[in-house]
């Protein structure tokens, strides 16, 4: 457990990594209701404001204090984003994706790509990720990838990183082609809940 933070519960009861909730875990009622309120009222950057800044020289930011970077092997999530696309569900484009991230309690979450004859109501991969993240238990997603029908490394489209910022915020780590980036780097100047207030 990291000093100086207090001992945490993930959706289950079990004991969770000493590492601080950015957004607080969010169960659901009855009904499929959050049992605390909209997401939109939770105070995602609460404690962090100011407390990135990148590097003069254009690096990536530190981690706020008490929050550790661990080892990942992203061999594994790649593997899992294959499987899932597989699945992927595109007669139309002929261009299926597959993506799968981390869940900050350790869990994986998949989707896949789900095309429509009316195309502008397709799902991106990223769509039934956070579907199945939030049906799971929710929770933050700590790392993240997408790949092609070849197994290629893809970056998530505009509307998919808003997706993956509300689920992950800045600190999410995403796999791209060019190594991996922080969230706040593949989606600079976000809109969020902050913006709401």
């Amino acid at each position: 457990m990291a000093q100086g933070l207090p001992p945490q519960r993930d959706h289950l009861g079990g004991a969770r990594r000493g590492v601080p909730d950015l957004v607080p875990d969010h169960g659901h009622r009855a009904g499929g209701l959050h049992q605390d309120g909209a997401v939109r009222d939770h105070d995602a950057g609460a404690g962090l404001r100011g407390a990135t800044a990148p590097h003069a020289r254009g690096r990536r930011p530190d981690l706020p204090e008490g929050v550790v970077r661990v080892n990942f092997d992203w061999d594994v999530l790649v593997q899992a984003a294959k499987k899932a696309m597989g699945s992927a569900y595109a007669p139309y484009s002929k261009f299926p994706v597959g993506a799968a991230a981390r869940v900050a309690d350790g869990r994986f979450v998949t989707g896949c790509n789900v095309e429509n004859a009316a195309y502008g109501v397709a799902l991106c991969a990223e769509c039934g990720l956070i579907s199945q993240l939030v049906l799971s238990g929710g929770g933050r997603l700590t790392h993240f990838v997408c790949v092609n029908g070849s197994g290629d490394v893809l970056m998530p489209c505009g509307r998919c990183r808003q997706l993956l910022w509300e689920h992950g915020g800045a600190e999410l780590e995403v796999l791209t082609s060019s190594g991996v980036r922080r969230m706040d780097e593949v989606l600079p100047d976000a809109f969020g809940a902050d913006d709401l207030a």
